[in-house]
């Protein structure tokens, strides 16, 4: 049986991807493809109820280094029982968010020790890892208000603007160290050009 194809989709606060991940999930099954649409925190039942603990509070509720090990815990669990299973049968999986978000959320914005999150990415990720990943990109400030105004997930939203621009400088250094498996996308064009250029990439990368 062939094995699966991973993508995640990274990005700060509003940058869209949520959006354009539903939109490549459903061009993908049209064209017959077994998809898997997930998100991180999240994705497993385990998984969610951290989801709650981690999204909800105030800002300062857990340190950088708290924050890692719970995303570690969801994802653990979320690889073992959605992701894995699924790249074994063969399906796309796409996933709202993965270890890069941990990177540059609790790494680059927070602070958290690098040595820490790679001893973690080593020992809990293993041989699961993207085959491509889609990094939204957009101005901080900007991400910020489309977020506040759709209601979004207060606890990193209020963070302030300095802790998002070092996210966003997180997000761009790992797509600069990685080119060969990470992609920006500009995301502060219309969803559809947005929609197009993450279809541009995905088929020509994945040869779909």
């Amino acid at each position: 049986m062939t094995r699966g194809i991973f993508i995640s989709f990274e990005g700060g606060e509003g940058a869209g991807k949520s959006t354009q991940i539903r939109k490549l999930a459903d061009r993908l099954t049209a064209l017959g493809s077994d998809v898997v649409l997930t998100r991180e925190p999240g994705g497993s039942p385990g998984g969610e109820v951290i989801r709650e603990i981690l999204l909800n509070g105030a800002a300062d509720r857990w340190s950088p280094v708290t924050e890692t090990l719970l995303m570690y815990a969801a994802r653990r669990d979320h690889i073992e029982r959605i992701i894995r299973p699924a790249l074994d049968r063969g399906a796309i999986v796409l996933c709202d968010r993965f270890a890069d978000s941990t990177r540059a959320y609790q790494g680059a914005g927070g602070e958290a020790p690098a040595s820490l999150i790679a001893a973690l990415e080593e020992h809990i990720l293993g041989g699961t890892r993207p085959l491509l990943t889609l990094i939204f990109d957009l101005p901080a400030e900007l991400g910020l208000a489309r977020a506040i105004s759709r209601g979004g997930e207060a606890r990193f939203e209020s963070k302030g603007l300095e802790f998002h621009d070092r996210l966003r400088a997180g997000f761009l250094e790992i797509a600069r160290r990685e080119p060969e498996r990470c992609e920006v996308i500009q995301a502060d064009a219309p969803i559809d050009q947005v929609a197009q250029a993450v279809w541009d990439v995905v088929s020509t990368r994945l040869d779909l």
